[in-house]
């Protein structure tokens, strides 16, 4: 058997041996990115430098990366869904492109020395070319070169085999992707490949080639819609990623993720606490896996270094919504007390030598998965009491009038949510249970009425794309640099932050701060950052080790792996020590990958719209530049 541990670090010595820098994982929610909730792939984090900017460790990378999609809540119960993964990655930034990146591929893969997987079991698929793209007949070519037979090559449409952008502009490009053979017989059927056999064929790597830049055709008419053209980048990138997950099922023979070594001591807790097996029925396999899955995102997701408490915004709304499914599926198998945070603890032991800061994080993880899951318990057995009444009400109708309701209103779904705490996707669960239906539209009217995020606004944000690279979002990503600085002056150096989001109208951020700040406080913050602007300080960088950065005072997220190279951003005197009085030559000294202004004078004048609590612990500012 090969463990999660030896996988990732044969990957990572197998392209350090390839001239890659290894970097560490970047945090699960991203910095200044008002687009996504959570860093999906191992590419997010790198956005600046795939774009152009030049990354302090070069122009070859690898990683593995922690990453979040939230799409798949729904899926998970089966047997290879799950919602927090690990992406080992590898980028080069203009600098190898697809022979290379094919040839290191196909290597990792078969060489003895590394997974040594039989080729016979492998297939792959290239871009199939359309009417914006021509044919990737190059990839197919190094693939056959490499002793891949043209029959087990699919090409395939830009659905399949076409990357981003994840916005509606920006770089993207054809990809290549690598399967492997899940059908029953030892090796698959001479005509089997991932266009004609998809079911029995698994991607578990995929090789993306950023050549193009997609971007907008202004039209003379608004009834004509938008147009785009593809433009061929000057810096061609290679962006790949390989589950950690679906990998270690394949090396190891499993037909069911949960039975790798990140999830199966999950389910051997759960298997403990509630004194059934996981075999035992598919139901009861079912629960087993969700909680499995959700407690295990939910706890990496807390245990982030700007990790979120559960809530009904944004990110804490999945934690929230992760750890009461998982609640009602523990109801499933007859746990009537509280037992998640028994289930965090084993993940903080699975993961705590790999991420540092799960297990740095471990008493605010345990302490807000125990009170999330009491608060949910106090109000669940009255909830299901109430959705009994009404369907049963249902049947009541029926009996009288013959009339088959099969819709619980909008209106009615979120009563359930605000008086009992029931997410809608949980009565969605509930309906389909029953053969029902839910009015999501009424339930989303009724939600909007009382100024609470709408599941349609949150699916957007899953859905991805580039930051804003704007001017103004450019001053406000300074402006937070400087708000960080002078929020440790003004409230204490326990003062971190813990979030931001970034449009080009205002700027939001969360940081580390057990009560509500004063007036006073708050007017000296803004006249201290007002002050930084008035006397327009230079914002230069400098490129330096972890320890260097440490040693100057730099503030910011270090990472606790890898002794990488970082870009930290001094603003005033980058020869003086961050520090936020008159006195002081340099205001504020924080690592980040930027973008940032030349001169603080270019902000304008700093004001707070807002502060408010987010979580316990937790606090937010809401500020504009005027």
């Amino acid at each position: 058997m090969i463990t999660s541990h030896a996988l990732r670090q044969k990957y990572l010595d197998f392209f350090k041996s390839k001239g890659h820098a290894i970097i560490a994982s970047a945090p699960l929610i991203p910095e200044n990115d008002p687009t996504v909730l959570f860093t999906t792939a191992g590419m997010h984090p790198l956005v600046p430098y795939l774009m152009g900017q030049t990354h302090p460790e070069g122009k070859r990378l690898a990683n593995v990366q922690k990453c979040i999609r939230t799409q798949d809540i729904d899926e998970v119960g089966d047997n290879r869904h799950d919602t927090f993964f690990e992406m080992m990655g590898n980028w080069s930034l203009g600098d190898y492109f697809k022979k290379e990146a094919i040839e290191w591929s196909w290597e990792f893969l078969t060489d003895k020395m590394w997974l040594g997987l039989d080729p016979r079991k492998l297939a792959v698929s290239v871009f199939l070319g359309d009417e914006n793209a021509p044919k990737d007949d190059e990839s197919a070519k190094i693939w056959v070169n490499l002793g891949v037979p043209m029959h087990k090559i699919a090409f395939l449409s830009r659905v399949n085999n076409w990357w981003g952008p994840a916005g509606q502009t920006g770089p993207c490009g054809p990809d290549t992707e690598m399967f492997y053979w899940m059908g029953k017989s030892e090796f698959p059927p001479e005509d089997s490949n991932p266009a004609t056999d998809e079911n029995n064929w698994l991607e578990i790597w995929n090789d993306v080639f950023m050549q193009y830049n997609k971007q907008l055709i202004a039209n003379s008419s608004e009834s004509i819609g938008d147009k785009f053209e593809f433009v061929p980048l000057a810096q061609k990138n290679v962006d790949t990623g390989m589950g950690l997950e679906r990998t270690l099922v394949v090396l190891n023979g499993y037909s069911d993720v949960f039975q790798i070594d990140t999830f199966w001591p999950l389910i051997q807790k759960i298997e403990s606490i509630s004194g059934r097996e996981y075999i035992e029925s598919p139901e009861i396999t079912k629960s087993m896996r969700i909680i499995a899955d959700h407690i295990r995102t939910a706890t990496m997701i807390m245990g982030d270094d700007r990790g979120v408490a559960p809530s009904n915004v944004d990110q804490g709304y999945i934690v929230r919504r992760l750890i009461r499914r998982a609640v009602r599926h523990g109801r499933n198998l007859g746990l009537k007390e509280n037992f998640c945070s028994q289930i965090a603890e084993e993940v903080i032991k699975i993961f705590k030598d790999v991420y540092p800061e799960v297990n740095r994080n471990r008493e605010f993880v345990l302490n807000e998965i125990a009170q999330e899951e009491s608060k949910f318990r106090n109000t669940i057995e009255s909830g299901l009491k109430e959705l009994e009444k009404l369907l049963n009400g249902f049947r009541i109708a029926f009996e009288k009038t013959g009339q088959n309701v099969t819709e619980i209103s909008g209106k009615k779904a979120f009563l359930l949510f605000e008086s009992y705490g029931f997410p809608l996707e949980m009565t969605q669960e509930l309906a389909v249970e029953n053969g029902l239906s839910i009015d999501v539209n009424g339930f989303e009217e009724a939600y909007k009425k009382h100024q609470e995020l709408s599941r349609a606004g949150a699916e957007q944000k899953f859905k991805g794309g580039l930051a804003d690279n704007s001017e103004m979002s450019t001053k406000y990503h300074t402006a937070t640099h400087l708000l960080h600085a002078v929020l440790r002056e003004v409230l204490g150096k326990h003062v971190e932050q813990k979030g931001s989001n970034i449009t080009a109208e205002r700027l939001r951020f969360d940081f580390s701060h057990p009560e509500k700040l004063t007036d006073e406080q708050k007017k000296r913050a803004e006249d201290l950052l007002n002050y930084a602007v008035g006397h327009d300080y230079n914002v230069s960088f400098a490129e330096m080790s972890v320890d260097e950065a440490k040693e100057k005072g730099a503030i910011g997220l270090f990472g606790d792996k890898y002794e990488a190279k970082v870009k930290v951003y001094s603003i005033g005197d980058p020869n003086e020590l961050a520090s936020a009085h008159e006195n002081s030559l340099t205001f504020s000294r924080e690592i980040c990958g930027g973008p940032h202004v030349e001169h603080t004078g270019n902000l304008g004048k700093f004001k707070i719209i807002k502060e408010e609590a987010v979580s316990a612990g937790v606090r937010r500012i809401k500020a504009i530049l005027e």
